[in-house]
């Protein structure tokens, strides 16, 4: 029999905690739909905490191997109390659980007034008087999905993740959870778990660490995303009537995972955001995303208005010199571009390519025979702010630093080498005071007020130092995380840009640390505008780094198709501005002008993305239009790609705007009766509009 121990309104959503014999667990609906709960609806309660302690049985039912879930550590703790602490900004819910061996956890669920999610962490503690291990702990689980109907809801529920790999990040997967094999058996015996996730320092490496589960019948949401900077897991698991849902650090299985606590120690798994509404993939995915708006309260003052970016790596590609950023600096200044950024190659060897430097960050005195803070200064005379470019984390082949294998990370005794690359292993001491010197200390000294921290390979499962491999990954990134936390208390007014090879580090508890991220490394491709507008599933479009690469040869139409896509986020250029011809010219500070104007609605609203889905994204067929809404503007961003194209394309819009500017061509469009109608002219097209609802913006376009 089933029972309430507690339920809360938290927002506009319900939580309820509920109890079996065996369990308590945690149970979402919309606020609005508390009511339509059957809470007749037969089901095992699944465990609020998840975790697996070594040397405790697994589960059975033939999951040993799938899941660490609903083993013997779980069946051990028995529940104790449940803490309310309430104040004007806040809710924390605390609920014990103990065992009767001395194992105690707590698990929190916190909700901030105003937010549209909740953040969920577990803390497990040894309060025996014999060493522990976990294998598992989740931030997050709770069951019960669908709770509006009996039985096992036959074609009712769909399964959503979001796909990434390099220069193809933020696929929308959505699958009937019928094809992931989450249906009951029909004895109800097996369990049985999708379970995804990545393993390594590259948190968006296969999957974005999200999830959501929507019940078509009542288009009803619950979604998950996770704050991981390394190796992570999602499960979505089932065994009788009720989908259930956790996720957190990948347990041993999935990321060899194994973290010891002696007597008096505890650990606290990194938050999870969860949520649950009714309405579409979007409206999930904004109510997670608007949960990494509190940490931009803290970013420098010069982010306020997203200013424009020029960076000079598809410029020289890896041989910046004086001349050429001096060149450059002239050529931008004053047209609305504010952070000039060199990146790699500055520390290049003699004919030693750039890629196989880093490491040692020396100052290139071929490239810059007075040093780099002649050109940070001739870059601030132009009226710009200079920006550098770092791969803090790594150290490649033909540097000194590559053998200094001491303070390298190591993997069973080796050092860890991928490719051209060697790590550093930044729990060590002497590698955060190394760094301070050579990359503080620089940007220090010559004044950069810009800082793009690249990351362009990945630790894998793990590294040595710790319990396990897991275990000394984790730690490893939980080191840089605090160098990075370092740099910005010594630099407060620095600009922080997270690359990761663009993108793979997208993840909320690295975008807590910078102020924009690249949001790939598809410099010149077609897929830039599909891939930009994936990303507001995951971060916010105002720290989505959109790039426009620019050529000489460009016609007017592709400089609109490349100019366009970074609307879809902040505008980031690069490429031969120097030597675009005068039509070029014009076109680029347009595109500035019109971005300047639509910077309100980039860095406040809701995004909704209409347009078939795209097959081959680098080979596009169809359409896309980007509709991002506030109380003030709409944005509308609209891009053409191969194939067949309508005639017209017609985006609702609500009542109340007026078109005020555009950036396009010749198309027809007309706004009326709350329709934006667009007619696509050729293929490779983009167009981007800005609607307002102050009359007195109103002009001709």
């Amino acid at each position: 029999m089933k029972r309430i121990i507690s339920q809360f309104e938290l927002g506009d959503m319900t939580v309820a905690y509920i109890a079996d014999d065996q369990n308590v667990g945690l149970l979402l609906t919309p606020k609005d739909m508390c009511a339509q709960v059957d809470w007749g609806k037969e089901y095992a309660v699944d465990p609020l905490v998840q975790a697996k302690v070594l040397g405790d049985g697994y589960a059975g039912c033939i999951s040993n191997g799938l899941t660490m879930r609903n083993g013997e550590t779980v069946a051990k703790l028995r529940y104790v109390r449940q803490n309310v602490e309430t104040t004007a900004v806040s809710t924390t819910i605390a609920t014990s659980f103990a065992t009767a061996d001395g194992q105690r956890t707590v698990h929190q669920l916190v909700f901030r007034a105003g937010d549209k999610a909740l953040i969920s962490h577990v803390t497990y503690a040894n309060d025996g008087s014999d060493p522990i291990s976990l294998e598992m702990l989740a931030s997050v689980s709770f069951g019960c999905i669908t709770p509006f109907e009996k039985g096992d809801t036959p074609a009712t529920l769909r399964a959503h993740r979001l796909r990434a790999r390099w220069s193809s990040e933020g696929r929308v997967e959505s699958v009937p959870v019928e094809d992931l094999m989450l249906i009951p058996s029909w004895a109800r015996y097996d369990q049985y778990s999708e379970k995804f996730g990545q393993t390594g320092s590259k948190p968006v490496n296969r999957y974005y660490p999200f999830a959501a589960i929507e019940d078509t019948k009542r288009n009803v949401f619950w979604g998950v995303q996770l704050c991981a900077a390394a190796s992570w897991q999602i499960e979505l698991y089932n065994k009788d009537d009720a989908l259930c849902l956790s996720g957190g650090l990948a347990d041993f299985d999935f990321g060899h995972w194994l973290k010891t606590l002696q007597p008096g120690e505890s650990f606290t798994t990194p938050d999870a955001y969860l949520t649950v509404c009714q309405g579409d993939l979007e409206t999930v995915c904004h109510r997670l995303t608007a949960m990494q708006e509190i940490p931009l309260k803290a970013l420098p003052e010069a982010e306020d208005d997203l200013p424009v970016q020029f960076n000079e790596w598809a410029t020289t590609w890896g041989v910046p010199t004086h001349a050429s950023m001096t060149a450059l600096a002239q050529s931008i200044q004053g047209r609305g571009i504010k952070y000039l950024i060199m990146d790699a190659g500055w520390y290049k060897k003699p004919g030693i390519a750039w890629d196989n430097c880093a490491g040692d960050w020396k100052v290139s005195d071929e490239l810059f025979p007075a040093g780099l803070k002649q050109t940070a200064d001739a870059i601030r005379e132009a009226g710009l702010v200079p920006g550098i470019w770092f791969e803090p984390e790594v150290a490649c082949r033909d540097s000194d630093a590559f053998h200094d294998t001491a303070h390298l990370l190591q993997r069973m005794g080796w050092p860890l080498t991928s490719g051209l690359r060697r790590f550093w292993d930044f729990r060590q001491a002497w590698v955060q005071e190394y760094l301070a010197q050579k990359m503080i200390g620089l940007l220090k000294e010559c004044g950069f007020g810009y800082l793009k921290i690249d990351y362009n390979d990945t630790i894998g499962i793990g590294c040595d130092g710790a319990e396990s491999l897991g275990e000394g990954l984790r730690g490893q990134i939980e080191a840089v995380q605090a160098f990075m936390a370092r740099i910005r208390h010594e630099l407060p007014d620095l600009v922080i840009e997270n690359c990761s090879s663009g993108g793979q580090r997208t993840e909320p508890s690295m975008m807590a640390l910078c102020s924009v991220a690249s949001f790939s490394d598809t410099h010149e491709c077609v897929q830039i505008p599909i891939i930009a507008a994936n990303l507001h599933k995951v971060i916010l479009p105002r720290q989505n780094l959109v790039w426009a690469v620019l050529r000489p040869q460009d016609d007017t139409k592709r400089l609109h198709y490349s100019l366009a896509a970074t609307l879809l986020g902040r505008m980031c250029l690069s490429g031969d501005i120097t030597t675009l011809p005068a039509f070029g010219q014009r076109i680029v500070d347009d595109a500035i002008a019109f971005y300047r104007r639509a910077v309100p609605v980039i860095k406040a609203g809701f995004s909704r993305r209409y347009g078939p889905a795209v097959l081959n994204y680098a080979h596009p067929d169809g359409w896309q239009a980007v509709v991002r809404t506030n109380a003030e503007h709409a944005l509308i961003v609209i891009h053409t790609f191969g194939g067949e194209l309508p005639q017209r394309v017609e985006l609702p819009i609500p009542e109340g705007y007026n078109l005020i500017a555009s950036f396009a061509g010749a198309n027809a469009h007309q706004l009326r009766n709350g329709v934006f109608e667009y007619h696509p002219n050729e293929n490779f097209e983009g167009a981007a509009y800005l609607l307002g609802r102050d009359a007195r913006e109103r002009e001709h376009v």
